[in-house]
């Protein structure tokens, strides 16, 4: 018998969506409550909770649970369950002062200026914001996107148990790639999958994704190809376009039997390490039994080493989690062994040399990495064939044909294969 892995800390799925009769009646109730806007970022948290995703939270963290999160891994209200990144909601002081404890409130979208769900709110606290930015971005840099958006929060927390109330925008427009944990495990046990690795994206799949892919096809049932539909930094590729790029190379360059696609509606926090840990959580939750984790998982800029979110999987305590990490080395193609390969397989150790009209010049190596790809295409600069497919190169070239103002992409150490200061 074909058995998934379960749910982390529970014995299965508990989604906080409502749905029929219930969240028709819990609209109306909403309608005379008092509003607490919701950043993007916390309206994904709230959605992740809503389909399972963030099993077994029951809403957004209190002051205990925020501490022992950041510096133990562990939420006390659960008996010191395994939990890396707090998952919390903030508002401005003078409305947390306007809410009394107990009191119910209607948890509003701002981005889309709509009703989300609703919370009882339990507990109202501060947070020291430089210690949550050192414990789980190993920086306090406001250069740091994550940073930035953890400083950039209002100056109270709210806690409570939440009701889910929609998904907003991410069913309809991501149809056939959004997926709830619940429907992701019905597609494995259909196929009789028993070990699954996803594969997490954020950037259009190049052929080191691709590569990684095949491996973990090799050693496992099945792929599952899951990638970010949330808000991205500055300079990234959008959803909708990476969803067409991996499309178009899954579907000519995969065995459909082997891969399933899913999307989820999470914000990237850029956290490096301690989001590899979040993705394989919430992977487990989808069923998955392993999480790739390639060179700078997560990561940004030169904060973390390429290798530092593989590492931080032997650091936690055993047993936390019962998904697994499926470390993958340095992945280039090498114009030596005229195929893609690792520092494990290929003796060449030279770099290649690409010239400006992306014509091979010499060397072995050619890294590959999600941000000189972007860099290559944001420039208007030739992308060398053994990067990524051609039908992936035209959805690209189109995408960044229509932009009519450039974000500059700076490279760092991670993308070139230069040591940077954390390595």
């Amino acid at each position: 018998m074909h058995t998934l892995v379960a749910p982390h800390g529970s014995p299965s799925l508990k989604p906080l969506l409502l749905d029929g009769s219930e969240r028709s009646a819990e609209k109306i109730r909403a309608a005379h409550l008092k509003h607490v806007p919701l950043t993007t970022r916390e309206s994904g948290d709230l959605i992740m909770m809503g389909i399972g995703a963030f099993t077994p939270l029951e809403g957004y963290m209190g002051h205990d649970d925020w501490l022992g999160c950041c510096k133990d891994y562990a939420l006390p209200s659960k008996g010191g369950l395994f939990w890396p990144i707090p998952i919390t909601l903030s508002t401005d002081e003078d409305h947390a002062k306007s809410i009394a404890l107990g009191e119910e409130v209607a948890l509003w979208d701002v981005e889309t200026d709509s009703l989300i769900g609703t919370m009882k709110v339990e507990e109202k606290y501060r947070i020291d914001k430089e210690l949550e930015c050192r414990q789980v971005f190993r920086t306090t840099d406001p250069k740091h996107p994550g940073v930035q958006k953890v400083m950039e929060q209002a100056e109270v927390n709210l806690a409570g148990p939440v009701k889910v109330l929609s998904e907003l925008y991410f069913p309809e427009e991501f149809k056939g790639i959004y997926q709830r944990p619940a429907e992701a495990r019905k597609l494995f046990e259909e196929r009789g999958w028993s070990t699954v690795a996803a594969l997490q994206l954020r950037n259009p799949m190049h052929n080191s994704h691709a590569y990684l892919a095949w491996i973990a096809i090799e050693v496992c049932d099945g792929v599952y190809v899951h990638q970010l539909l949330g808000k991205l930094k500055p300079g990234d590729i959008p959803a909708d376009v990476r969803v067409r790029a991996i499309d178009a190379l899954v579907n000519k360059y995969f065995r459909k039997e082997r891969v399933i696609q899913g999307g989820y509606p999470m914000e990237m926090r850029y956290a490096g390490p301690r989001e590899a840990l979040l993705h394989a959580l919430f992977r487990q939750n989808y069923g998955c039994s392993h999480l790739i984790v390639g060179r700078d998982h997560a990561g940004v800029g030169d904060y973390y080493g390429p290798f530092d979110a593989q590492k931080i999987f032997s650091e936690i305590p055993a047993g936390s989690l019962k998904i697994q990490p499926l470390c993958m080395d340095w992945t280039f193609y090498c114009y030596e062994c005229g195929s893609m390969a690792s520092m494990k397989t290929c003796p060449h150790e030279s770099k290649a040399v690409i010239d400006e009209n992306g014509n091979y010049r010499g060397g072995a190596r050619l890294l590959l990495s999600g941000t000189l790809l972007r860099k290559l295409m944001s420039e208007g600069r030739p992308v060398p064939p053994e990067f990524s497919r051609p039908e992936v190169i035209a959805i690209l070239k189109q995408y960044y044909d229509s932009l009519t103002e450039k974000v500059e992409v700076t490279l760092h150490s991670a993308a070139t294969g230069t040591p940077g200061p954390n390595k």
